[in-house]
């Protein structure tokens, strides 16, 4: 790493450093969608580590964080080193992951990322699909950062596919519910902001139980849920949170958010109390495009035909709506089923992606 320098972000002038990397990487690029930098800073306050890298000159080339999960850990039966919100100039590429595993935390014995903070939350990077853009909670990276990684010694992990998919007229009235043949009775609730916080918790309950069976998977707390949700109020459309009851027991879930992309790109993810005012203004702007965000069925009811009643309802939702395509965050290859949903809808793959890991 000779003529590099690699260090923690400890104030504010270095907190800007880190947030303003991707202002110069992508200042022509209206495909990167930046994390809020809101966000960023409540992680820098609540003590995640974060790294810049500096060339030889002093101008910084380079960004990460180094981090740890014991829940990750569990899951994945070894001692991660967790790094996100990685973004490099193509000639830091090799400095930055050397400075990544001189740095690691000691005992620590594979690398793994990005993730921001973990994989279930956000991170990774796209393989493929690069003329399409990115959007809310999704990655989108130059063709040279799979290439970067695997150059220096990292392999792909739960490797996945963004998706895309129309919205047409549907093509009649959605499934009836009520009384079922076995007898229970199924009801469909949409959101209600007014009980936006208990609709929340209720859905983290499902959430966890039908991903615990994901390699990436680790459980959401409430608290985490809050703070992944801050500000989804004033986004919110009540008829795109969807779940299903049986018997008054919730078994199954889909959320779904206006795309906001574009107003992130235009604002370089800065979603300060003025620029939140002019989002809320214009809201109805940002609702030709939704992204779905997590769907789920808990376990002793998948196979059952819940998940396609529930994309049923949302799919006449987004019409009467107006939204015109809807956008999913990553979904493995190990995952046909869901991958079926979104091709019964006649969407496609969007971006090729993964996550990668590295022994050390």
């Amino acid at each position: 790493m000779t003529g590099h320098r690699f260090e923690r972000v400890t104030g504010r002038r270095g907190l800007r450093d880190f947030l303003t990397l991707t202002d110069r990487l992508y200042a022509d690029e209206p495909r990167y969608v930046p994390t809020p930098r809101q966000q960023i800073r409540r992680w820098w306050r609540d003590g995640v580590p974060m790294y810049v890298l500096h060339d030889a000159d002093g101008v910084v080339v380079g960004r990460t964080t180094l981090h740890t999960d014991a829940d990750l850990d569990a899951k994945l039966g070894r001692r991660c080193q967790l790094f996100g919100l990685t973004e490099f100039t193509a000639p830091a590429a090799r400095p930055l992951f050397d400075a990544i595993t001189a740095h690691a935390t000691p005992g620590r014995d594979l690398l793994f990322g990005p993730v921001a903070l973990l994989p279930n939350q956000a991170g990774g990077v796209i393989t493929a699909g690069y003329a399409d853009r990115g959007f809310v909670d999704s990655a989108w990276n130059p063709p040279h950062y799979p290439d970067a990684y695997e150059e220096n010694g990292f392999t792909r992990r739960f490797v996945s596919d963004t998706w895309i998919c129309p919205v047409p007229p549907p093509a009649g009235p959605p499934p009836a519910l009520g009384v079922q043949p076995d007898g229970a009775r199924l009801e469909l609730h949409r959101g209600d902001i007014r009980r936006l916080d208990a609709q929340l918790d209720l859905l983290r309950g499902m959430l966890n139980d039908s991903f615990a069976q994901l390699g990436y998977y680790t459980p959401i707390s409430a608290a985490q849920l809050r703070r992944q949700t801050d500000g989804l109020a004033y986004l919110l459309d009540e008829s795109l949170l969807l779940y299903l009851t049986r018997d008054g027991r919730p078994v199954a879930f889909v959320l779904c958010v206006p795309d906001i992309s574009d107003f992130l790109v235009a604002v370089r993810g800065d979603l300060n109390p003025v620029n939140q005012l002019r989002l809320l203004a214009t809201r109805r702007r940002y609702r030709r495009e939704a992204v779905l965000i997590v769907k789920g069925v808990v376990p002793q009811f998948q196979g059952c035909g819940y998940q396609r009643l529930l994309s049923a309802h949302l799919h006449h939702n987004l019409h009467d709506g107006g939204y015109t395509a809807l956008r999913s965050t990553y979904v493995g290859r190990d995952n046909p089923a869901s991958a079926a949903q979104y091709r019964r809808l006649g969407g496609r793959p969007l971006h090729g992606y993964t996550f990668y890991a590295k022994e050390r």
